[in-house]
């Protein structure tokens, strides 16, 4: 059982250098593996990666949403699929099973329902209660602000210090980063992560 986010970036042909928001994107992909065999971007600004711990899959998908949405006027929709992989390829594009059916459907599903992010797993019943979710915490996660994004995804990377900690290190104060955080919903997120990684490892124990 692995996990595969199928996802594409909104408004990347706004920007005149592709590398602004290219390059974030690739060092971020780069903690979970080489591209092509783990992650690849193709026709442009689309983009697949596996998360070989399916648990961690929505860490993953909101890391890449903070680190889209840090770049102003672009954000990014995620399909995350979860099941078994039939055939693995030298690149992830290539490979084939019910995890990319999975991704590949949910997302391409995503544009009719008009939201950025939902899941697709082999428990139904499970996917009902996750994208019920997700929907609601999308109301926050796509009103982030380009300065509060960057703010989220620094708070992620860095959990285990205190605001006062993480302010020093990225230069901001700590009631800028407790204000940030309050605003963009950060405990509730990270709340609902807990969550999904509770539920998913009870799935597949």
């Amino acid at each position: 059982m692995t996990s595969v986010i199928t996802g594409d970036i909104i408004n990347s042909r706004k920007m005149d250098d592709p590398a602004i928001w290219l390059n974030p994107l690739k060092a971020l992909m780069r903690e979970w593996g080489k591209s092509p065999k783990t992650w690849e971007i193709y026709r442009g600004d689309s983009f697949q990666v596996e998360i070989n711990a399916p648990q961690h899959a929505l860490l993953a998908a909101i890391r890449i949403k903070a680190c889209i949405k840090s770049i102003e006027k672009l954000d990014v929709r995620i399909g995350i699929g979860i099941g078994e992989k039939n055939y693995d390829a030298p690149k992830i594009t290539e490979a084939n099973g019910e995890v990319f059916i999975n991704s590949g459907e949910i997302f391409e599903e995503l544009k009719k329902l008009k939201q950025h992010l939902a899941i697709r797993s082999p428990w139904p019943e499970l996917d009902n209660e996750l994208n019920l979710m997700l929907r609601l915490a999308s109301i926050v996660l796509d009103k982030w602000s380009a300065a509060t994004a960057q703010i989220v995804a620094a708070s992620i990377v860095n959990r285990n210090l205190s605001q006062k900690e993480l302010g020093d290190r990225i230069e901001r104060t700590q009631s800028t980063i407790s204000e940030t955080q309050k605003r963009a919903h950060y405990d509730e997120i990270m709340d609902l992560i807990a969550f999904y990684e509770k539920s998913i490892v009870k799935k597949i124990s």
